[in-house]
């Protein structure tokens, strides 16, 4: 067949084949990349560790509050739940843990369906994260890190009354969302 019979998409076709079987046959190297380079080492067995050239920048987890000093060690990456909630981001409760690396899913869980979970931006009802603490519950899950003993003070007193106590929320931060956007499923 001579190549003037051919159409016009195989005339613009079969140059395009060529260079493609050309590349993929050659082989290329990189060099002067200014990208991260990270090399997987490690057994077959997908234990596999992942070692990197250039130092791992520390998470952006908490935005400068102006308040507290930088952590001199670890910092919870809590860059899943920031997705979403921005928010919590300098919120005092959030902040203060995450700056004791611990992190949003210390409490909560680890919460993979309700991450993955986007209809309540569609006017669906999202999934719950994995714990949740109605006003009642709050109390006792602070307590079971931060126990009376450690937090007896008589500023706490209004915590542990026998009549309308206060929950922790309502002195430290402004952990509720002001306003749900969905109903859980």
């Amino acid at each position: 067949m001579r190549f003037s019979a051919l159409s016009n998409t195989n005339r613009i076709a079969l140059p395009l084949l060529c260079v493609i079987a050309i590349l993929s046959t050659s082989g290329c190297e990189r060099s002067g990349t200014s990208s991260q380079s990270a090399i997987v080492t490690g057994p077959a067995d997908h234990s596999a560790e992942v070692v990197s050239d250039t130092p791992k920048p520390a998470p952006l987890l908490l935005l400068d509050d102006g308040e507290s000093e930088d952590p001199t060690g670890p910092v919870a990456d809590n860059s899943r739940c920031f997705v979403c909630h921005i928010n919590y981001m300098t919120e005092p409760i959030a902040a203060n843990h995450a700056r004791q690396n611990i992190g949003c899913a210390g409490c909560h869980g680890a919460s993979d369906a309700h991450i993955a979970d986007e209809s309540w931006a569609s006017g669906g009802n999202g999934t719950a994260p994995d714990l949740m603490y109605p006003k009642g519950k709050i109390n006792s899950a602070c307590m079971a890190c931060h126990p009376r003993d450690k937090i007896d003070a008589p500023h706490h007193e209004p915590a542990f009354a026998q009549a309308d106590p206060k929950v922790c929320t309502d002195c430290h931060g402004d952990h509720r969302l002001p306003h749900r956007q969905c109903t859980w499923r």
